[in-house]
């Protein structure tokens, strides 16, 4: 069995760490270089930085944070957020990320996901799908964009499937309706994908309780959890919810 992974995820706003609930309400969580030293130091399995608002902003990526936090880590760096050409891809490789997380982009134009799985190889494409509950969609989630602004009209599920076969090598999931609320990973939304793709998934959104974590693997059978809020706060460290996991017969890496 492969083990699962644990990955605090740093949303940043103005070159700040941020969080919010259900995307809004944004507060103060600490500055990005400093957090993602002591994420690497918990032994975290990799992290995740996502410019919350670049898309919406219609502006590139912060390339200097991502410079100064992938010089001081060690385990895999995925950043996303307002990329949108081949060549933002590149830098942000280039800048020491291993992987890059499209959503608006590739929703828009779906052929990057092709374009960039070809060039780069599809271990470092992930599609992040923001999802939110709607009953009039095939599988009762629509896939958003613009961090969580505007409704695609697309199926949640069905977008993952398509992403896959265009060539993403990962699914970044995360659920509207549980993001930042600590009330539990939505399972519904996550084995729906998970059991739709052959390719890995994280579980996003709703982290606040050691059981969710179990749950999201268990039940949701995902790949992998994301969360921020409980680490940010220092309401659990990395090692909390690992040592949790092995108690619970869940494999994960030392």
């Amino acid at each position: 069995m492969l083990s699962k992974r644990i990955i605090p995820c740093l949303d940043v706003k103005e070159g700040m760490v941020v969080k919010g609930v259900k995307f809004l309400g944004l507060k103060d969580a600490g500055d990005p270089v400093e957090l993602a030293k002591e994420y690497n130091k918990q032994g975290a399995d990799e992290l995740v930085f996502l410019d919350i608002t670049a898309s919406h902003e219609k502006r590139e990526i912060m390339i200097e944070v991502v410079r100064n936090v992938a010089k001081e880590i060690f385990i895999p760096f995925t950043v996303g957020g307002g990329i949108r050409t081949i060549e933002d891809i590149r830098e942000i490789l280039n800048a020491g990320a291993d992987k890059v997380s499209i959503n608006t982009a590739a929703v828009e134009d779906s052929s990057l996901i092709e374009k960039a799985s070809e060039k780069f190889g599809s271990q470092c494409i992930v599609l992040a799908i923001d999802a939110k509950s709607n009953s009039k969609m095939k599988n009762g989630f629509e896939a958003y964009t613009y961090g969580g602004r505007t409704a695609t009209g697309k199926d949640a599920v069905e977008w993952a499937k398509e992403g896959e076969k265009l060539g993403a090598g990962e699914i970044l999931l995360t659920s509207m309706d549980r993001d930042g609320t600590k009330l539990g990973f939505d399972l519904g939304l996550t084995k729906k994908v998970s059991e739709a793709v052959n390719i890995p998934v994280i579980a996003s959104g709703g982290g606040g309780l050691l059981p969710h974590f179990a749950d999201a693997f268990k039940e949701g059978k995902a790949d992998a959890a994301l969360a921020a809020s409980i680490f940010h706060y220092k309401e659990y460290t990395v090692k909390d919810i690992k040592n949790y996991l092995k108690e619970n017969g869940i494999v994960v890496r030392e």
